[in-house]
């Protein structure tokens, strides 16, 4: 049996509806981890993914997770050979709010939904597609060699939307349990829909919170209009020096030396244009970066939220709080440890000592980023590129977070992401989907990925 065979296979569980009602499966069960009450839910997603892979040859585990409170995770391995190479992947099987009410045309966010190309449910983009397509592939390749020609292992975990709490520890406890000699998964989306992406990292994440708080109760703004400092107003003063009219980071210590000339040759030529999402603001960020390199390696600080009185009723008073949710998304470069004493001392010499910077959730993920030259990434892009008759897009790391560094440093391995979505997917948000033609042709990278590694991996991949 040849490669092609088991492309054809990958392709055939997708034209069969095997793999749309595999994922309708998994969609249907609302593991979202934000609420407390979904607990139930991510023990049963796990369960279902526990009966999938033992179909598939694995040995499952799942494990307490060391952080009192925090869902559980599944480890697990399919080993043919020790003497084989060994690839870890990763899924997580926890979503975002359903935001149930807010779909169009009153779609249910936790039923697999079909329409014009687009399969619309919670986690059909992050992550549950992704992983089952991931899946999907193993079996076919098996169901055609009989074999993968490699070991695999797994860590999964049910908390990624809430910042991966116990993942970093579990990592650190089973160290050897979960050794290898590459970690390849997929999240995040494709440049574009139509051609295979591959990243080797991720920009890393940190939340605070920006506050000012001056009394109890707000006061009527005619009694104590000029008399009463606004918190709403020293807040939005505070605001506007960390970043110029355009979004220029104005913070020296938030604005990274590490877009040498390799990773501006890396991002020359990528599009990033994408027809179906948002237009781009081309006179927004930094003046003298394209937006590639803006959105890959350089900074971006934003403002999820902000609030005084009450918005959804404004009253004639002054307030005596005022809150902004804030967000550094920061490369490689960027030392994690030194954001926010760079943006105390940013603010007191502003004159801004009265707003408090609170920990809002702190930091996320740590910014990656592995040399697209490095073996593994080389064999995947020949991988890609062989299956997709052209070049995948190459990204040195993806512009959003992923627990990316837990594997690169904890583990010390090269890391290789192969998205299956794409920008416009609505995830985080009501109407996500994913493109069943993406699904498809996923179905077909991975397939082909899996048949390599098994075929010829890279040289002194042990």
């Amino acid at each position: 049996m040849s490669r092609s065979d088991a492309l054809t296979a990958a392709v055939a569980r997708f034209d069969s509806g095997a793999f749309t009602r595999a994922l309708a499966a998994l969609v249907a069960i609302p593991s979202e981890s934000q609420r407390p009450e979904g607990a139930p839910f991510l023990q049963a997603y796990l369960a279902a993914l526990t009966l999938r892979l033992q179909a598939l040859g694995f040995v499952c585990d799942e494990i307490a997770n060391p952080l009192p409170g925090a869902p559980p995770l599944l480890l697990a391995e399919r080993i043919e050979d020790p003497a084989l190479p060994c690839v870890l992947t990763y899924g997580h099987g926890d979503v975002t709010h359903g935001q149930a009410g807010h779909w169009a045309e009153g779609r249910d966010p936790f039923t697999l939904t079909a329409v014009d190309g687009r399969l619309y449910g919670r986690g059909t983009a992050d992550n549950k597609g992704q992983h089952l397509i991931n899946l999907t592939a193993i079996e076919a390749v098996l169901a055609v060699r009989g074999r993968l020609g490699f070991n695999v292992k797994l860590i999964f975990e049910m908390a990624e939307e809430i910042g991966s709490p116990g993942l970093a520890e579990t990592v650190r406890r089973h160290r050897d349990r979960l050794a290898a000699d590459v970690f390849i998964a997929s999240d995040g989306p494709r440049l574009q829909p139509d051609r295979p992406t591959l990243f080797m990292g991720a920009r890393g994440a940190l939340n605070f919170d920006l506050v000012v708080d001056l009394r109890d109760g707000a006061h009527h703004s005619g009694n104590w209009g000029g008399l009463l400092a606004d918190p709403a107003m020293i807040l939005a003063q505070a605001l506007s020096t960390i970043t110029d009219a355009r979004g220029q980071i104005r913070i020296p210590e938030w604005r990274p030396d590490s877009l040498t000339p390799a990773i501006r040759a890396a991002l020359r030529d990528l599009p990033i244009d994408e027809a179906r999402g948002p237009a781009i603001d081309r006179d927004w960020g930094e003046a003298d970066l394209t937006p590639a390199e803006r959105a890959y390696g350089w900074n971006s600080f934003a403002i999820l939220a902000l609030s005084a009185g009450q918005p959804e009723a404004p009253q004639n008073a002054i307030a005596g709080h005022a809150r902004a949710a804030c967000q550094l998304r920061f490369v490689v470069g960027t030392d994690p440890a030194a954001i926010l004493p760079a943006l105390r001392r940013h603010l007191d010499s502003h004159g801004f000592a009265r707003v408090r910077i609170d920990d809002a959730g702190g930091l996320g993920f740590r910014a990656t980023r592995l040399d697209p030259g490095a073996p593994w990434a080389r064999f995947a892009i020949a991988s890609l590129t062989e299956t997709a008759g052209a070049p995948p897009h190459v990204l040195p790391n993806l512009a959003g977070s992923l627990p990316n560094d837990v594997f690169a440093e904890g583990l010390g391995l090269p890391t290789v992401w192969v998205p299956h979505s794409y920008r416009a997917c609505s995830q985080h948000a009501p109407n996500e989907h994913a493109l069943a033609a993406l699904c498809r042709d996923a179905l077909r990278v991975m397939a082909g990925l899996w048949w390599d590694i098994g075929d010829h991996p890279p040289d002194k991949a042990r």
